[in-house]
């Protein structure tokens, strides 16, 4: 049988970082195997139900470039792919555990529950659902039940949890075992007739013929859950992968308290989506344990899911900004133009044309870890200049700066090819004969022409302003200092 793998998110808010990762392996391991990749909305808590949830998930998977092959918008013969147009399976699905006798109704009110938990807590015993002391099928009797449920009276259905010991191998963390007795009776169907997720989920894997279920760590707990259901209606159990957790820097779960973690809020700030998807591919596994820099396709190619991690992985901020900015360095500046042109034209930044816009992010992309930054960065580039650094002025220029580098500035005003080399060949010929140090020379002309104390070759910058625009700079700075 194929491989066939879903990523079933709920429409809750945003999509986060974390299901983007459980949603990038399954993709990777579907592609890396051959099999079919399944998007299935699982919509059955409407307590939580978010409007437009489940578009901005959609569109955010798909900026990271995961395709489904079946799901709500694709269709497919296992559908519907959206939880709330199954109940049917799920009702009925239940029907089948309470004849077999792997699951039961309970008619407690909260205050019954919460009654419960007190006394046992009191006890010193974990808070566990109790049917041999609690308002269930099995206290009440088959009569008193049937009564019940003709009258109407609200009611769930829960798992009957066997007092047995429940074995599972992991494909990322091997073999695990669970005594049934430190096992919840798992509420199945919920006093309004929605199911749960253990019922619904349980359900849904099987009729579409799920392989392997990879999710997060946090889903342990439910796994002895699940285990029963699969042998409760006698089905044949998928492979099961948990992915470790995504860890802040200080080691805590991830969580929007210690920063962004919708991957919407990534988008906006301008991160490129393969670098942002090669970052999330590498937070628990790594093809080759040296190379930090994958197009999707070689993710594929080397996808091993029994090689990811188990320990938790760390959402480090810095490495995700130094990825973005070795994606900056190696695009076609062309792709990086078309990205910043509708900046500048939404700001009213002035940009000459599209071959200037190139040149200058070709002047610039080193020195920023988005293309959005260009304009702010090099602000000289597209405009006058806003102001001088004065503690840089105040450092670099002193009271023999001018006539000290007069003499090249003159030079200069005469060279007829005003081009990066010529112009660098000359500074380079002024310092060598004068014995005046390079820094001495030039950060006294950087200042002239930008106003900044730091930038990228000041010789091409020159050569893009072109040569009447940087003399005039140059003029403008010589009359301010002699007005002061």
């Amino acid at each position: 049988m194929s491989t066939r793998v879903r990523f079933a998110p709920s429409p809750t808010g945003y999509l986060h970082v974390g299901g983007l990762r459980t949603a990038l392996y399954n993709y990777l391991f579907a592609k890396s195997t051959g099999g079919t990749m399944i998007l299935r909305i699982e919509d059955t808590d409407r307590t939580r139900f978010v409007e437009d949830s489940q578009t901005n998930l959609i569109e955010s998977l798909k900026w990271c470039g995961i395709e489904f092959d079946e799901g709500p918008m694709q269709g497919g013969d296992y559908g519907p792919y959206i939880q709330s147009e199954r109940f049917d399976l799920y009702t009925k699905h239940a029907q089948i555990l309470i004849d077999n006798g792997s699951a039961y109704y309970a008619f407690d009110t909260s205050e019954d529950l919460d009654t419960m938990r007190e006394r046992q807590k009191s006890a010193g015993i974990t808070p566990k659902y109790d049917r041999s002391t609690m308002r269930s099928q099995y206290t009440l009797g088959e009569e008193k039940t049937k009564e019940l449920l003709a009258e109407g009276v609200p009611h769930v259905i829960r798992l009957k949890i066997p007092h047995e010991e429940i074995k599972y191998e992991d494909l990322i963390r091997g073999k695990v075992s669970v005594n049934g007795k430190d096992v919840d009776d798992q509420i199945l169907m919920k006093s309004d007739g929605f199911p749960t997720y253990h019922l619904a989920n349980i359900v849904d894997d099987h009729l579409m013929e799920i392989t392997h279920v990879i999710r997060g760590e946090e889903w342990l707990p439910s796994v002895p859950k699940h285990i029963l259901l699969y042998k409760a209606f006698g089905w044949e159990m998928p492979k099961f992968a948990h992915l470790p957790l995504l860890l802040n820097q200080s080691k805590q779960k991830l969580s929007k308290r210690h920063g962004d973690v919708a991957v919407e809020d990534f988008k906006q700030k301008g991160y490129f989506a393969e670098a942002f998807t090669n970052f999330i591919a590498l937070l628990g596994w790594n093809p080759s344990g040296e190379r930090e820099i994958y197009t999707m396709d070689e993710l594929i190619a080397g996808f091993n899911i029994e090689k990811v991690n188990k320990g938790g992985a760390i959402f480090d901020r810095r490495k995700l900004l130094w990825m973005n900015s070795e994606y900056l360095k190696a695009k076609p500046v062309s792709e990086l133009a078309d990205k910043l042109i509708p900046k500048l034209e939404a700001d009213g930044v002035n940009y000459k044309n599209k071959e200037y816009v190139e040149a200058i992010i070709n002047l610039l992309r080193e020195r920023v870890d988005f293309v959005e930054e260009i304009p702010a960065f090099g602000d000289y580039m597209f405009g006058d200049i806003s102001g001088y650094d004065e503690k840089f002025m105040e450092k670099q220029w002193k009271e023999d700066t001018y006539s000290s580098i007069k003499p090249l500035l003159d030079e200069l005003e005469g060279l007829s090819d005003w081009k990066d080399e010529p112009i660098h060949d000359m500074v380079k010929n002024f310092v060598e004969t004068t014995g005046l140090g390079f820094g001495k020379v030039m950060n006294p002309i950087r200042l002239m022409i930008t106003g900044k104390s730091v930038g990228a070759s000041l010789t091409l910058t020159m050569e893009l302003l072109g040569k009447e625009e940087s003399f005039k700079r140059i003029n403008d700075f010589i009359k301010l200092k002699n007005e002061k």
